[in-house]
């Protein structure tokens, strides 16, 4: 099984988030950005499936 390029991307966003390295004010913001581009995602998915959505 060969491995994409995109599954193998891990976004900044994700290191920031989960990163030791990081501030906890900044690992914190990194997580909120994750879970807000999450939501936008499944509402504009929500827009194309056929039994609704949100």
């Amino acid at each position: 099984m060969t491995r994409t390029r995109e599954s193998a991307h891990v976004p900044a966003l994700w290191t920031a988030a989960y990163g030791t390295h990081h501030a906890p004010a900044v690992r914190l913001a990194a997580r909120c950005l994750l879970r807000v581009r999450a939501f936008v995602r499944e509402l504009a998915l929500a827009d194309h499936v056929g039994s609704g959505g949100y």
